[in-house]
């Protein structure tokens, strides 16, 4: 008897333990599950932006179940969100130039023309955030019913449409991937 109270104890505390874990990369925290509304997402995987040598953010992709396969996360229309934690200041320029230049490696010129008004709504939410600093946050969001932008903790604007999504998600997941190693981390690698 006292072995069966042992071991439900220890199954009870593995388990808490498993659901309040974290990750670590750079020195940042990096929860282990998200919410997007009442969907429950997990870390899919984590990853250092770097460019050069300055580090520029750490990153979570998180899904609704973990998947290695990059085509399956960009077409899925199940809710991910990709979480950047800013390790250095940037400006809107700045942030706005990188994400075109992801959009441009992975798509082609057609395929930028017809998300244009997508890049110009993000732009303009980009535009009113401003200046990140290190230690904020931002979020996209995405589900079937478009993206959503917050920044620390703060929905700031929406791209209607999961094309955008799909677009979005090929600057860290695309055959093209910004960072191929970075890539993989998200991936789970």
């Amino acid at each position: 008897m006292i072995r069966y109270i042992f071991g439900v104890v220890a199954a009870v505390l593995a388990l808490a333990s498993s659901l309040a874990q974290a990750t670590e990369v750079a020195s940042v925290h990096i929860d282990d599950r998200s919410k997007i509304g009442n969907v429950e997402l997990i870390l899919n995987g984590a990853g250092l932006r770097t460019k050069l040598f300055f580090k520029i953010y750490v990153i979570g992709l998180y899904a609704t179940k973990k998947n290695a396969n990059a085509a399956e996360l960009i077409e899925s229309r199940e809710p991910r969100r990709v979480a950047l934690h800013l390790l250095r200041e940037l400006d809107a320029d700045s942030l706005i130039n990188a994400l075109k230049d992801g959009l441009r490696q992975n798509h082609s010129e057609a395929e930028l023309i017809a998300l244009k008004e997508d890049i110009d709504r993000m732009e303009g939410i980009m535009r009113a955030i401003g200046v990140a600093k290190p230690g904020d946050l931002i979020a996209l969001d995405f589900a079937a019913e478009g993206t959503v932008i917050s920044f620390n903790g703060q929905p700031r604007g929406s791209i209607p449409g999961s094309g955008f999504c799909s677009a979005l998600l090929k600057i860290w997941l695309g055959n093209k991937p910004i960072d191929d190693k970075l890539k993989q981390a998200l991936l789970g690698g």
